[in-house]
């Protein structure tokens, strides 16, 4: 029997109204919650940043493209499920401290598996996200019918001005708000090198930016700038620069520290969110849905 101290004499005293508590507490009592996992994996290439998707296998959203996720196991804690989800779908493994948890979205329609209309529940998930540098091709595994990098553009619509690719789930909302984290963060941390190979050059640093924020910036104010805020290690080596040749170029490393010094901001612009149905982000394409119906297939642009 558990005893904790009494708050008067200091004497263990027998917590018997709190064992009689648990013993008796049946969480089912409650609406059933299930808990899932989504993550999102930016990566940048071809000069522009992309995010790992897979092709659904299985209803509901069958055809559709989404992130890669799933169910939480009993026996397991977010992040580890992140992690084998990602690995089962895409065959990513990340070790654990590149995957960031970016919050969670709960709302009650965001998932048509209700169960019975007798008794319906709800599923909530909680998103992760990560940064890879020169990944390998990925491959769809477990119920992701094929998996691939795209471009984030043709996610947002950014490129054509369209609606961009429709994605499972609120899942265009949980790309978007991993995209606005990655950018604002870009600003304060080293993270624009966890983009590149472990040594790399100014100017491919500047693309990870540019990729990001989705513009382009000016390479001798950028360059300046990154020289002075401690954010580069000077590895003494260059290599030539580019397929023409021209001057050969300094490879640097990242330091140790994440943070950097004076937040790094110029030639950044202001990031436009798309429009939403209310202030949770609830996207209203997926009011209303039909639980029978499959949508339509959306092929990805090609790399």
């Amino acid at each position: 029997m558990d005893q904790i101290p009494d708050q008067n004499t200091g004497r263990p005293e027998e917590d018997t109204d709190g064992r009689a508590f648990l013993d008796g507490y049946d969480f089912r009592d409650y609406p059933p919650v299930a808990v899932t996992v989504d993550v999102v994996v930016f990566t940048v290439r071809d000069e522009a940043l992309h995010v790992a998707l897979v092709e659904r296998g299985e209803p509901p959203f069958r055809g559709r493209w989404a992130l890669p996720g799933g169910f939480v196991r009993p026996d397991e804690d977010l992040a580890e499920a992140a992690r084998r989800e990602l690995a089962e779908e895409t065959r990513i493994d990340l070790v654990p401290d590149h995957l960031e948890q970016l919050r969670a979205y709960g709302h009650p329609d965001r998932d048509p598996r209700k169960g019975s209309p007798d008794d319906p529940g709800r599923i909530v998930t909680v998103a992760f996200w990560a940064v890879m540098a020169e990944p390998v091709e990925i491959v769809g595994g477990g119920d992701a019918a094929d998996a691939r990098f795209v471009p984030v553009s043709r996610i947002l619509g950014a490129s054509d001005g369209g609606g961009g690719l429709p994605l499972a789930f609120d899942h265009r909302t949980i790309v978007e708000d991993a995209h606005q984290r990655a950018s604002d963060r870009l600003e304060y941390t080293t993270d624009a090198a966890r983009y590149c190979p472990s040594e790399f050059t100014i100017s491919q640093l500047r693309r990870v930016y540019e990729a990001v924020w989705e513009t382009e910036l000016d390479h001798g104010n950028f360059q300046r700038k990154v020289r002075s805020e401690g954010f580069l290690v000077d590895l003494d080596r260059r290599v030539r620069s580019g397929e023409a040749g021209g001057r050969p170029a300094t490879l640097f490393s990242s330091p140790q520290s994440r943070l950097l010094k004076q937040p790094l901001t110029a030639g950044r612009t202001a990031f436009q969110r798309p429009s939403r149905s209310g202030d949770d982000g609830y996207p209203s394409w997926l009011a209303g849905h039909d639980d029978d119906a499959e949508p339509a297939a959306a092929e990805p642009a090609e790399d």
